[in-house]
Parts: structure tokens; C-alpha cells; sequence
């Protein structure tokens, strides 16, 4: 159990620093980020899967078009969460970033009513509810839709559905999501530097070293997760997750002196306490079974 919470607390705490990173990056183009984060995953990856011997699933994998299908999906919804992210901490829209992930565990919950027929009790309602209307009250002080939030939540809620579904462990899923669509990066960042339109050659020295490091800091706090989460309570879980967007608007706003007044206090307030109703439900439900 206490290795699980260190695993999992570890996963949530790199992901809550990803703006420091991704802000070092402003020079490079989110796509080209992307491209570096496809390529240089596979790499990292690889040599994972060639230290622990653990090439065997991989054959079978390719011979089925319906299991790449998901895979290739899966990717694009991944990338176009990584690119949606990128570009929002490039252009000081840390808070609004941070707002998807706090609202995440709750579309994860409508998306297990619609495509996975799970029941909802009545305090996880209340939850969505009170989270809509801190959405709507968003909605109305900005007037428009805090589009950036609900990508970032819809795409990572969708991504997360397809890979509860799908026959691949943490480590081979990744991989051969990376695998899938790498040939397209490859062929993208060649193309990048024929052109010379590639923003990672004029970069500097420093520049080019963080982004070299891209395979590992996209793959350590995944694989941390996926053996931190087998090991803890999924209501824990939640609970826990709260660390990475808590992290990211800390930042947003103390780091990066993002504006945060009181409308966009209230309706993060709002979504907030959703998430409290959720996890204490959540919690009350795990304690109960458990008794």
C-alpha cells in the first residue's frame, strides 16, 4: 500500500511540474514538441522493453487490425491532449490547463455511464451537477466555453476510456502507441529539417538537452502510475489526482502570475467541491465493501 501511494504520489507530482518544463521548451513549436515526444518515447521505451526481455506481445499485436485501430486512436487522442496542453502553458494559459484535469475524474464518470453502463449513486450526480454549473458560471464570466479545460479533459477522459478497454498492459499499450503513429513524426521532423523550418536546430545547447530528455519525462510518471495504481484503492486514486492540476495552478498563478480573480475563483470553488462530494462518496463506497 505505501509503495503504491509513493508510485502514484510520484506520477501526479511530475505531471503537476509539467509547465516548468514545457514553459523551458517556448522557443520550439508545441507540434514539434509533440513530434519530439513521439519519437524520443519510442526510443525510451524500447530500451525498457529490451532490459526486461519483454518483446513477446508485440507480434501478435500487429496481427490484429481491430487492436491497432484502438491503439492508433488512442494515439491521436493522446496527441492531440500533449499538443492542447503545450500550447496552453506556451501561451500563460496554465490555470486554464489546470481546470481540464480537475474536471477529468468527472468525465471519466460520464463516460462510464454512456459506454460502459456503470450506475451512478446519487452523491456522484450531485458531482457532475455541481461541476456543471461551476462550468456554466465559467462559461458566462469569460462568455464563451473554457474550451481549452474541456479538450484537455475530453480528450485524456476518452484516451483513458479506450485504454481500460483495450488488451495491453501499461508498458506495451504505450509502446505501441508510440510505435503506431511514430513513421508520421519521423517523417514530419524530417521534413521539418529539410525545410529548415525546424525550431529545435536553433535552439540552444541547454534547449536541445530538455528536449532530448522528452522519452523519459513523458514515460517515467505513466509507468509509475500504471504500477502505483495496481497496488492502491482506485477511490485513492482519485484522491491523489488532485495533486498534478493543484500543482499546475499553483504554478499558473505564483510562478507565472496568472490572473485569478474572484469570478474564476468561484467557479473553480464550485468544481472544487464537486470533487470533494466525489471522492468522499468514493471513499465512503470503498470503506463499506471493504467492510
Amino acid at each position: 500500500m505505501q509503495l503504491g501511494i509513493i508510485y502514484t504520489l510520484l506520477a501526479f507530482l511530475i505531471w503537476g511540474l509539467f509547465p516548468l518544463y514545457f514553459k523551458a521548451l517556448h522557443g520550439i513549436a508545441p507540434e514539434e514538441i509533440v513530434l519530439h515526444r513521439f519519437i524520443w518515447s519510442l526510443v525510451f521505451l524500447s530500451a525498457v522493453l529490451l532490459i526486461k526481455q519483454r518483446w513477446a506481445w508485440l507480434k501478435p499485436a500487429l496481427k490484429q487490425p481491430k487492436l491497432i485501430g484502438v491503439f492508433v486512436l488512442s494515439a491521436v487522442l493522446l496527441a492531440s491532449n500533449w499538443y492542447t496542453y503545450i500550447w496552453a502553458v506556451n501561451t500563460g494559459r496554465v490555470v486554464d490547463a489546470s481546470l481540464g484535469y480537475f474536471i477529468n475524474p468527472l468525465i471519466n464518470v460520464l463516460l462510464g455511464v454512456i459506454f460502459l453502463h456503470e450506475r451512478l449513486r446519487p452523491a456522484q450526480w450531485l458531482a457532475i451537477a455541481i461541476a456543471a454549473t461551476g462550468v456554466a458560471w465559467l462559461t458566462w464570466q469569460a462568455g464563451h466555453l473554457p474550451w481549452i479545460a474541456l479538450i484537455l479533459a475530453c480528450t485524456f477522459a476518452l484516451y483513458g476510456l479506450l485504454r481500460k478497454t483495450a488488451q495491453l498492459g501499461a508498458l506495451e499499450g504505450l509502446s505501441l502507441e508510440t510505435l503506431v503513429l511514430f513513421p508520421i513524426a519521423l517523417a514530419a521532423m524530417l521534413y521539418l529539417l529539410s525545410t529548415g523550418q525546424s525550431d529545435f536546430v536553433h535552439a540552444p545547447i541547454s534547449t536541445q538537452a530538455l528536449v532530448l530528455l522528452a522519452g523519459p519525462i513523458t514515460a517515467i510518471p505513466l509507468l509509475l502510475f500504471a504500477a502505483g495504481a495496481r497496488k492502491i484503492p482506485l477511490s485513492l486514486v482519485g484522491i491523489l489526482q488532485y495533486t498534478g492540476p493543484t500543482l499546475q495552478l499553483l504554478i499558473g498563478v505564483f510562478v507565472f502570475h496568472e490572473a485569478f480573480g474572484a469570478a474564476r475563483a468561484i467557479g473553480f470553488g464550485l468544481i472544487w467541491l464537486a470533487l470533494a462530494v466525489y471522492a468522499m462518496d468514493g471513499w465512503r463506497s470503498y470503506r463499506a465493501n471493504s467492510k
